[in-house]
C-alpha cells in the first residue's frame, strides 16, 4: 500500500463532503436489505456496504463531466456521483418513475446527464466502456477523465489486459479502479490470481500501478487526485488497487454459505471507513459529535422520503417498454436518379466513409488495419491520409475491447465506425454488442442512444476456410436493440452505410465478400441516405417472388432472366434492411405472385429465411399456391477446397432449379 498520502492536506469541505457521500450509501444499503427482506426489492442487489470510501473519495475528485463506469456493485458509484435517491430507490423497486423506468433494476442503475456510462451485470464490462468515454474526450481536447470500477474478478478477464492496453496505446484519461474486496462471489481472489497484487500488473502496461487502503478514505482520495491530474495533464492512464471488504456476501440473493473466516470478517469490519474518517474529523476538529449525528439525521430522512416515493410511484406499461429497445429511425429520402457513374461496391462504401467523416466530426473509424493500409480489402483505403491517425485508428488485436470502446465512444456522444476485419471475428465480441449496445438504451429506461456502426465482410466465395467464410445475420436480427443491414448493390451500400452511420441505434452493417469482387454500378456522387427498413423490388415480376440477400442478389438477378426465356416471370426482392425488415413489400409481393423462394448464403437450419417464411406464413398464407422455399447452405462448415465451396454457397443454376420446383416443374 502506499505510504505517506494521509499527512497531506485534503480541504475540509470536501472532507465533509466525503464523508456525508459515504453515510448515504451506508444508509441507501442498508435500507436495501430490509426492503429486500420484504420483498419490496425483488430480483437481486448487490451491497456496497464496507466499500464506501472508494467511490466517495474518487468521486469527490471528480466533476459532472467526468466519466464513470460501474458494475454490479453500483449503487456506491452513482451516489458518490450525485445521482438522485428519490430515482434509483424507485429503480430498485421496478418502478416508472425509476431512473430506468423500472427496465434495468440494482444492476443497471444511471445517469446520463451525470455522465454515469451505466452499472452493469457483466463482469469487468466497465473497462471497454470507459476506454470509450475516455476516447471521446481525447478526440474532442477536452479535460473530461473516465473511471473504470470494478473488483478483483475481473482483473482475471482478458478485456482487463486488453483495455489496460488500449488504453496504455492510445494514451488515453482513464483511471482503472479495481476494488479489492477480495472475494470472487465466494472465491478468494489469491486462489484465482497469480499476482499478489493486482496493481503490479500496471508494468506491464508502463502505466503507474498503485495498491492503496480503500477503506482509508482520505488515502483514496489523494491518490487518485494524482492519477486524475496525469490524466488531464495528458499523461495517460493509471491503475489503483484499493484493498477492502464487503460486508454482505455477493449479493443478496446469494443463499450461499459464506466462505469467508469470522476472524478475517471481524478484522474488516473492525477498519469500518465511515468510522475511520469519523475520527479523524472528530481528532482536527473540522465536525463535532452533533455535526455528525444531524448528517446522519438528514440522510436518514431523505432516503426515508426516497422509500415513499418509490412506494407511490407507478408500474412500468407494456407500451413504455416496447418504445425503449430503438430510437425512431430518421425520416431519409432515397434519390430519383442515381445518375450514370459508376462504383464498385468497395468505392461506394469508401466514399460513403470519407463524405460523413467530412460533413461530421463526430465520425470515427477503428479497427484492426484500417490505417494507411487500408484495411485488407481496402474499404478504408485514403481515409487515413485525409483525416489523420484521431480519426482512422489503427487498433490492437482485441475485438472485444475496441468494440466495447466503440460502445462507449457511442455513449459518450461520438459516432464510431468500428471495422471487424472479417466478420467471423465479431464472436470474440459478442458481449459488447449482445449485453451492452443492444441492450444499453433499453436497460436505461429508453433514454440514452448508442450511434455505432460494427461493419466488415463476411460470407465465403474466396476460398478462406471454415473461420473466415460464415454468414451470421441470423444471429443479430434475434437481438432486440440491433439494426441489421445487408446491401447487395454499390448504390445501396453508399446510401444504407451513410444512414447507419446518421442512425442513433446499434448498426450491423455486413458486407458479403463476393460482392466486393463484383461488377461496378451507378452511385450518385452527391451524399444521399437510403431509408433504413425498406426493400428495394430489384425486378418486377407476377408469377413467382425470389427474396434474395446480399450476395444471392446478382445471381437471383441472373436466375430471374433466364426463367423470364422459359416464359417465367420472376419478382426479385431485395430486403436490404434484416432489421427492421419491410413486411409490407414482401406480402404485397407474395401476394401479387402467390410464390416465393428465399436465397440467402448462409445455413439454411436457423437461417434468417426461416423468420421470413414464418412471417408469410402468418400473413399471407391464404395467397400462397405453393409452399414457401427456402435456399441456402447446408449444415456444414466452409469446406476450403474451390469445388466444394462452390457446391456450398447458392448458386445461380440452383436458383433457377429451385424456382422451378417451386413453379411445379418436375425437376430431377
Amino acid at each position: 500500500m502506499s505510504d505517506g498520502k494521509t499527512n497531506l492536506q485534503v480541504d475540509p469541505d470536501t472532507l465533509c463532503d466525503i464523508y456525508t457521500n459515504m453515510r448515504r450509501i451506508r444508509i441507501f444499503e442498508e435500507t436495501a436489505i430490509t426492503l429486500f427482506e420484504r420483498g419490496e426489492i425483488k430480483g437481486t442487489a448487490h451491497s456496497y456496504m464496507g466499500e464506501e470510501a472508494i467511490a466517495a473519495s474518487v468521486c469527490g475528485v471528480l466533476n459532472n463531466q467526468d466519466f464513470i463506469a460501474s458494475y454490479h456493485r453500483g449503487h456506491g458509484h452513482c451516489i458518490a456521483k450525485g445521482a438522485s435517491l428519490d430515482l434509483m430507490m424507485a429503480e430498485l423497486m421496478g418502478k416508472q418513475s425509476g431512473y430506468c423506468q423500472g427496465l434495468g433494476g440494482s444492476m443497471h442503475i444511471a445517469d446520463m446527464n451525470l455522465n454515469i456510462v451505466g452499472a452493469n451485470g457483466i463482469v469487468g464490462a466497465a473497462m471497454p466502456l470507459s476506454t470509450g468515454a475516455a476516447l471521446a474526450s481525447k478526440l474532442r481536447n477536452s479535460d473530461q477523465v473516465a473511471v473504470a470500477f470494478f473488483g478483483d474478478g475481473a482483473s482475471n478477464q482478458g478485456i482487463f489486459h486488453e483495455s489496460m492496453n488500449l488504453a496504455a496505446v492510445w494514451n488515453l484519461p482513464l483511471i482503472f479502479v479495481c476494488e479489492n474486496n477480495q472475494y470472487a462471489l465466494s472465491t478468494p481472489y489469491k486462489n484465482t490470481t497469480a499476482v499478489s497484487q493486482i496493481a503490479t500488473r500496471a508494468s506491464s502496461y508502463e502505466i503507474p500501478g498503485i495498491t492503496i487502503d480503500g477503506n482509508d478514505a482520505v488515502e483514496v482520495y489523494l491518490v487518485f487526485r494524482d492519477a486524475a491530474e496525469r490524466a488531464r495533464m495528458g499523461q495517460g492512464p493509471t491503475l489503483i488497487e484499493a484493498m477492502t471488504y464487503r460486508w454482505g456476501q455477493h449479493s443478496m440473493r446469494a443463499n450461499l454459505r459464506d466462505p469467508r473466516p469470522e476472524d478475517e470478517f471481524q478484522k474488516w469490519k473492525d477498519r469500518d471507513p465511515l468510522i475511520i474518517l469519523e475520527d479523524k474529523l472528530l481528532f482536527e476538529k473540522i465536525l463535532s459529535k452533533d455535526d455528525l449525528k444531524n448528517i446522519d439525521q438528514k440522510v436518514s430522512e431523505d432516503i426515508k422520503q426516497a422509500v415513499e416515493f418509490a412506494r407511490q410511484s407507478p408500474e412500468p406499461d407494456f407500451t413504455s417498454m416496447l418504445s425503449s429497445v430503438y430510437v425512431p429511425h430518421k425520416n431519409t429520402v432515397e434519390p430519383m436518379n442515381k445518375g450514370s457513374r459508376e462504383l464498385s461496391y468497395v468505392e461506394a462504401l469508401n466514399e460513403a466513409m470519407l463524405q460523413e467523416m467530412e460533413r461530421d466530426n463526430e465520425v470515427f473509424l477503428m479497427g484492426e488495419d484500417v490505417g494507411k493500409t487500408g484495411g485488407i480489402f481496402q474499404v478504408s483505403k485514403g481515409l487515413y491520409d485525409r483525416f489523420g491517425s484521431e480519426r482512422v485508428r489503427d487498433t490492437p488485436i482485441s475485438e472485444a475491447t475496441f468494440t466495447g470502446c466503440g460502445v462507449g465512444a457511442a455513449i459518450a456522444g461520438m459516432r464510431p465506425i468500428v471495422e471487424i476485419q472479417i466478420f467471423d471475428f465479431v464472436a470474440l465480441a459478442m458481449d459488447m454488442l449482445v449485453n451492452q449496445a443492444a441492450k444499453f438504451r433499453f436497460m436505461l429506461g429508453g433514454k440514452p442512444s448508442v450511434p455505432l456502426v460494427v461493419r466488415g465482410p463476411q460470407g465465403g466465395g474466396v476460398r478462406l476456410a471454415a473461420q473466415h467464410s460464415q454468414s451470421l445475420e441470423a444471429w443479430f436480427t434475434h437481438v432486440p436493440g440491433l439494426v441489421v443491414v445487408a446491401p447487395s448493390t454499390p448504390y445501396d451500400a453508399k446510401g444504407l452505410l451513410v444512414s447507419s452511420i446518421r442512425d442513433d441505434n446499434p448498426v450491423i452493417f455486413l458486407e458479403q465478400k463476393m460482392l466486393y469482387l463484383g461488377k461496378p454500378g451507378p452511385v450518385p456522387e452527391e451524399l444521399y441516405a437510403i431509408p433504413l427498413g425498406k426493400a428495394d423490388v430489384k425486378r418486377q415480376g407476377t408469377d413467382i417472388t425470389i427474396l434474395a440477400i446480399a450476395g444471392m442478389l446478382p445471381r437471383a438477378l441472373n436466375a430471374a432472366s433466364m426463367l423470364e426465356r422459359e416464359g417465367i416471370s420472376a419478382e426479385v426482392i431485395d430486403p436490404r434492411t434484416l432489421q427492421p425488415l419491410d413486411k409490407d413489400t414482401i406480402i404485397a409481393s407474395v401476394k401479387k405472385t402467390n410464390r416465393l423462394l428465399i436465397v440467402h448464403e448462409a445455413w439454411v437450419q436457423g437461417g434468417f429465411g426461416a423468420e421470413i417464411s414464418a412471417m408469410v406464413m402468418e400473413l399471407a398464407f391464404d395467397y400462397l399456391d405453393a409452399p414457401v422455399a427456402r435456399l441456402g447452405a447446408p449444415h456444414t462448415p466452409m469446406p476450403y477446397n474451390d469445388n466444394l465451396e462452390r457446391s456450398v454457397i447458392p448458386s445461380q443454376d440452383r436458383i433457377l432449379q429451385e424456382a422451378k420446383k417451386v413453379m411445379g416443374y418436375n425437376i430431377k
